[in-house]
């Protein structure tokens, strides 16, 4: 670690790519990282998808602002190892990460996670949706919104995953969850107008499918009227992957910023952004977790925990998405 440190310091910064200062408490992780090391970090397109991102670190190739480490959905995570775009690399605290999240090579691993949820505001929404079958069911007129491409966007794709549950689907099977939004913008309730806090706030979609610590950490922060319900027929939990660029201008950083956000320290600044941080087993079994924090999390219906969907089926519904999704947009 002291030479990692050291060769880190040498190069003085580190390029990051899509990441909102509200999402997942990255603003103050990527502070406290530059205070702790006094490495610059340069943040390109804050609030792209993550099929900018893979974009982003094939066109940058061999520039210095080519993006040094991503943190991208799964099957982004697993295109961009097809593609020879990542440097394998196991951080120090890489037995702590459960083997379903992470790839054997040390390509990518999970980071964060938590669960598709349905946020509303009830100053405008007279009639709580608490499941995916109430939101087809109910008078929700041009109201329900998710946050944007499912083709492009993760936490988009994740609601289509979760509605597929809901609807007969499975982790093997997203297919129904593309049929429930066709239908659900044939009743006239679902709106091709991309989520977000400020269409929420507008009243633009004043019901948002998305994940739960971003409804969390994004909306509810800013409208005390604003509630989160994790839906018992669609309940879906994914994570995101972190990976380091193979052609990082700024490798040793790229290294360090990985070990930092799998530390204690890291795991628990994402924790405090209401995310589920991948080793949040070990910190709670060592006592090192942020108690205030993690009884701050939104409560989960039922007593299990799904397990999410694995890379290779992440691939295989990404396919059918990209096939099918003509059908809800038209």
């Amino acid at each position: 670690m002291n030479a990692l440190v050291a060769a880190a310091k040498k190069e003085g910064k580190l390029n990051v790519i899509t990441l909102p200062s509200n999402w997942a408490n990255y603003g103050t992780i990527m502070k406290d990282f530059t205070a702790k090391y006094g490495i610059k970090i340069s943040d390109a397109n804050p609030e792209g998808s993550s099929a900018n991102e893979l974009t982003a670190i094939k066109t940058d190739k061999g520039l210095s602002s080519e993006p040094d480490v991503v943190d991208v959905g799964g099957s982004y995570a697993a295109t961009g190892k097809a593609d020879g775009y990542w440097a394998p690399y196991e951080v120090s605290t890489w037995s702590d990460i459960p083997a379903a999240g992470k790839d054997p090579s040390g390509s990518f691993y999970a980071d964060y996670g938590g669960y598709v949820a349905i946020g509303y505001d009830t100053t405008k929404i007279k009639n709580p949706p608490t499941t995916f079958k109430s939101l087809l069911t109910g008078q929700y007129k041009n109201e329900v919104a998710i946050d944007g491409n499912p083709n492009q966007t993760g936490s988009a794709f994740a609601a289509v995953y979760a509605a597929a549950l809901s609807n007969g689907g499975s982790l093997t099977n997203i297919a129904p969850g593309v049929s429930y939004f066709e239908n659900l913008k044939k009743a006239g309730n679902f709106t091709t107008v991309e989520g977000t806090p400020a269409t929420v706030e507008s009243g633009q979609t004043p019901i948002l499918i998305w994940w739960d610590y971003l409804l969390a950490s994004e909306v509810q922060t800013a409208d005390k009227n604003f509630k989160i319900v994790i839906p018992s027929d669609g309940l879906y939990a994914g994570y995101y992957y972190q990976a380091v660029s193979a052609y990082a201008p700024d490798p040793a950083a790229a290294r360090l910023w990985e070990e930092y956000l799998y530390s204690t320290e890291g795991q628990n600044l994402f924790l405090e952004g209401a995310t589920r941080p991948i080793e949040l087993s070990t910190l709670v079994s060592g006592g090192t977790v942020n108690k205030a924090a993690y009884a701050a999390l939104p409560a989960v219906p039922g007593n299990s925990t799904p397990l999410p969907a694995t890379i290779a089926q992440q691939a295989t519904a990404g396919t059918v998405v990209a096939q099918q999704w003509t059908n809800v947009t038209g």
